[in-house]
């Protein structure tokens, strides 16, 4: 899916910067969950795989960079879901 600029787009971009790369837990709305982010090392990919620990739920894309502008790609559901997600999720504080 080829995104166009948006504020709420904008967000999650910024929402999705802030993130820890690697394995790190949060908070969703109340529920715990498990984040693997990766980054590429030249910047034009990002994948994201979350799922609940309470339960079945999960979420999943990758985001490319293609001549500079984002593209996200959803794993089967909604860009919404992931959006949302990305928006909500609340990683714990890492720990030095």
């Amino acid at each position: 899916m080829s995104t166009s600029r948006g504020t709420r787009f904008d967000a999650f971009l910024s929402a999705l910067a802030a993130l820890p790369a690697g394995y790190s837990q949060g908070d969703y709305f109340g529920e715990r969950w498990g984040v693997t982010l990766e980054r590429s090392a030249d910047g034009r990919r990002i994948k994201l795989f979350g799922e609940a620990l309470g339960s079945s739920d999960h979420v999943s894309f990758n985001l490319y960079r293609v001549a500079g502008e984002p593209r996200l790609k959803p794993c089967e559901m909604p860009a919404e879901k992931v959006i949302d997600f990305v928006l909500g999720f609340r990683p714990e504080a890492q720990k030095r």
